[in-house]
């Protein structure tokens, strides 16, 4: 399992289960320019281009908000160009989910000072993310 280092937005690989640290994992749609495993492994410079760079950012500041080294992506942390490893990944979704701490949605279409659960709302997130609930303690 690959997973994003969310102060570095580097690719880190962990090879058996049971040695994954804890990780939050990122929910959304995906857009027009979304940052792909070849983009931050080959050229980082444009990934940093890409609409879907400011998504990876802010997921990352809302994991570091909360002192997770860790964040799961599916757009960049699964090399889509191996047919194996996008059918390990599709086959381990649920898993992956099941194992995170923490999910963050991106909600592309809801203002992110909005909350609909305040009278007055505010920000509860960061630029379009939520915490939308724990996975395990």
């Amino acid at each position: 399992m690959r997973l994003l280092d969310t102060t570095t937005l580097q690719l880190a690989y962990f090879a058996k289960e049971d040695e994954t640290p804890p990780y939050a994992i990122l929910s959304h749609t995906w857009g027009e320019e979304e940052v792909t495993f070849q983009d931050l492994t080959y050229n980082p410079t444009q990934a940093r281009l890409k609409q879907g760079y400011d998504k990876i950012q802010k997921a990352c500041a809302l994991a570091r908000k909360y002192s997770f080294k860790y964040i799961w992506i599916d757009t960049c942390c699964i090399n889509k160009e191996s047919s194996a490893e996008l059918s390990e990944a599709i086959n381990s979704m649920y898993r992956y989910y099941q194992n995170s701490r923490v999910c963050y949605a991106f909600l592309s279409d809801v203002d992110p000072d909005e909350d609909p659960r305040l009278k007055h709302s505010g920000s509860n997130g960061v630029g379009g993310l939520r915490v939308v609930g724990l996975c395990r303690s």
